[in-house]
């Protein structure tokens, strides 16, 4: 082991590194970026409805949006909140419960979402 390499050997960092044989090995340690946002007239969101693998409950999908994680999830407070039901956003996706499609689109739409689309 080089000099080098024993300034940087902090052992929390390759917790879940067993061996490498690659001498030229370099320890993954920096955390995934995530996406900035775009702004809602770029976002190219999609509003459908969507039953399956839910038990046969109905449930209002957007899709389609590009951001950091916490951008999606207060469009989704804001969606959930005007529709008064329940719902998740995560994974680049918001699920609000019940059948709010026409609603979820036209509230879009008023935040500036301009090129939201319904789709089914």
């Amino acid at each position: 082991m080089g000099k080098n390499n024993a300034k940087n050997n902090d052992w929390k960092d390759r917790l879940n590194v067993v061996y490498s044989t690659n001498p030229d090995f370099q320890y993954e340690t920096e955390a995934e970026e995530e996406t900035p946002t775009l702004p809602p007239a770029q976002q190219r969101l999609r509003v459908k409805l969507d039953r399956k693998n839910r038990g046969g409950k109905t449930v209002t999908l957007v899709t389609g949006f590009v951001g950091t994680d916490d951008d999606l999830k207060e469009l989704g407070k804001l969606l959930k909140g005007k529709c008064g039901v329940g719902g998740t956003a995560k994974d680049g996706e918001i699920i609000i419960q019940g059948d709010f499609k026409e609603k979820v689109a036209e509230l879009l739409l008023k935040a500036g979402y301009t090129q939201t689309k319904t789709a089914g």
